[in-house]
């Protein structure tokens, strides 16, 4: 093929590399950064309810509690796979029956 065109070898599927999903390597770290800069913000939130006082006191320290849960469970949560199967949010079609 003189034209430019590549040639591809039959039953060879091309694959797109925006569908390609992210490295286990890069998806890793991407998390390990989500949850230590989750945890230098609990940081912040403890130290700002010693120094303040009053209501702000009260929500660094609800910061500083609720932050260690939601850090772990975002840095827990992988990125999710396309699959083939039904979908979790529909009823499955089902075939009618002859009679």
């Amino acid at each position: 093929m003189t034209d430019g065109q590549e040639r591809k070898p039959r039953g060879q599927e091309v694959f797109s590399i925006t569908s390609a999903p992210e490295s286990h390597t890069s998806e890793l770290g991407t998390r390990e950064k989500r949850y230590a800069i989750s945890m230098g913000i609990r940081t912040l939130c403890f130290i700002g309810a010693v120094i303040v006082s009053g209501p702000l006191r009260w929500v660094l320290i609800a910061g500083a509690v609720i932050l260690p849960y939601t850090a772990v469970i975002l840095a827990n949560a992988g990125v999710r796979r396309k699959s083939d199967g039904p979908s979790p949010f529909g009823p499955e079609a089902k075939g009618q029956i002859e009679q």
